[in-house]
């Protein structure tokens, strides 16, 4: 079982599955969401997820009618992202997570409108929109 957090700790989950995919999303949104030149998800199943204390403290943003945005209203954290079309999936922000992870699937995506100020020095699979 995985836990996470918000940067105040005022939100707390649990996640009851494994976490073996990441994407560093360099898209717009993404960037403009993060403060950052990528988002570090993965995808999960929200069944397996679980709100364990603070539900009160979440807030949502809609960027794009079909996209939430789930975050701490009180410290800024975002925590996973939901789309409508796929309610048995949830994007979880990695950098919100207590425990430790050792994922076998890494890439970045959107790549075709990262930063241009960061460099992608590393050896991972690179797509230039998000993988199909």
């Amino acid at each position: 079982m995985h836990q996470g957090s918000c940067l105040c700790g005022k939100v707390k989950y649990e996640y009851r599955g494994e976490i073996d995919e990441v994407s560093m999303c360099h898209c717009q949104q993404c960037r403009k969401a993060q403060g950052s030149a990528f988002a570090a998800v993965s995808p999960i199943r929200s069944a397996d997820f679980c709100i364990t204390q603070g539900a009160e403290y979440l807030k949502e943003y809609r960027a794009t009618p079909n996209k939430v945005r789930v975050f701490c209203a009180e410290c800024g954290s975002p925590i996973y992202s939901a789309r409508n079309d796929l309610p048995e999936a949830k994007r979880l922000r990695l950098g919100t997570l207590d425990t430790p992870i050792t994922p076998n699937k890494r890439y970045h995506a959107w790549v075709s409108s990262k930063a241009e100020w960061f460099e992608l020095a590393d050896e991972l699979l690179k797509f230039p929109e998000f993988p199909r």
